[in-house]
């Protein structure tokens, strides 16, 4: 009887994991830097099933020297496998501050127009747990709530119709580099993942000795886990209360009714008020701290007693009106102060 190699159970976990994410009647996009993640997503991609179907694409940021011929590389092996690839530069004046930032929102988009130019309606990357574990831990030191410990979601929507899935988010960062060396595939190592000016990796640097007092990447996976089941169960219960709430809407305003909203738990509220400043302006963003001040220190309150207020947030006016009930609707424009004259 033929004994398994110690690398081939890791082989198959990994193929067994991307698996569902092929084969699903339209072309798929893999987002492939060249570093062992997302060498071994496009080389698991290959060695599942025929490549029809699958497109792979680089994204060049120009950040560093080596980056071009890294795309190359990740090239020349999507051809071997018969892949096609598309290098996607991001251009432009790139900012001196939260470069890092700015660079994944670049990436994301490119690789969004581009699943949208091939028809695909999937974009696959390599994350893992290491990646999710410092995402949480970073979230936690920003004193995120049960939405952000949640972590990176296996599978969201990017834009449009086209939906972003990380197959990988519970495989080891260590599997997927011994399933390249296992296949003799070269990989790049990016500098700036070992770059201490940049705070994900000093966190990369501290899980050895968090780890060692027992937060182990596992754990911190295991409660963006539970926090994704409670804020899935949370959000749908507010979602089902701000139905409930709405006693009138005309275009961007929003009317809630007070006496309902009193009842509701205070978790839900903020919810239910997040959802309404939503509807208000969509493209606007509230701090977590912004909201929970206005909604526990000054408009609970207020609904409570019965007391009129006018807030202002994320664009919007909140108002408790006479009747004791929630107005929302888009704030009056800031007057500027006249220049004094000479």
């Amino acid at each position: 009887m033929q004994r398994l190699s110690p690398l081939e159970p890791v082989g198959a976990a990994v193929e067994a994991a991307l698996r569902p994410h092929l084969g699903i009647g339209a072309p798929v996009l893999l987002a492939v830097s060249g570093g062992p993640d997302s060498t071994a997503l496009l080389a698991a991609a290959a060695a599942i099933g025929p490549p029809s179907g699958l497109h792979v694409a680089t994204v060049d940021h120009g950040l560093r020297p080596e980056s071009s011929e890294e795309a190359r590389a990740v090239a020349a092996l999507s051809a071997r496998y018969g892949i096609p690839h598309r290098t996607l530069a991001w251009t432009g004046v790139k900012p001196t501050r939260g470069i890092q930032a700015a660079a994944r929102a670049a990436r994301y988009a490119l690789l969004a127009d581009h699943a949208t130019a091939i028809g695909a309606e999937r974009v696959l990357t390599g994350h893992t747990r290491d990646d999710q574990a410092e995402t949480v831990l970073l979230r936690l030191l920003a004193g995120s709530g049960p939405a952000g410990l949640a972590g990176m979601r296996p599978e969201r929507r990017l834009s449009g119709g086209v939906r972003l899935a990380r197959p990988f988010l519970t495989i080891p960062k260590a599997n997927l580099v011994a399933y390249c060396e296992a296949r003799a595939l070269g990989f790049a190592r990016d500098p700036s993942n070992r770059d201490a000016r940049f705070a994900r990796v000093r966190l990369r640097d501290a899980m050895t000795i968090l780890g060692a007092e027992g937060l182990t990447a596992e754990r911190l996976c295991r409660l963006a886990e539970r926090c994704a089941r409670d804020g899935a169960a949370l959000a749908r219960a507010s979602e089902v209360a701000f139905a409930a709430a709405v006693k009138a809407s005309s275009g961007r305003s929003l009317l809630l009714d007070g006496a309902r909203l009193r009842t509701l738990p205070d978790a839900v509220v903020l919810r239910v008020v997040s959802l309404g400043l939503e509807w208000v302006n969509p493209a606007g963003a509230e701090r977590l701290e912004r909201l929970e001040r206005l909604v526990f220190e000054s408009l609970l309150p207020a609904l409570r007693t019965g007391t009129p207020l006018r807030r202002t947030l994320r664009a919007a006016l909140v108002e408790v009106n006479p009747a004791g009930d929630l107005a929302l609707a888009p704030a009056p424009p800031r007057r500027t102060p006249a220049r004094s004259r000479a």
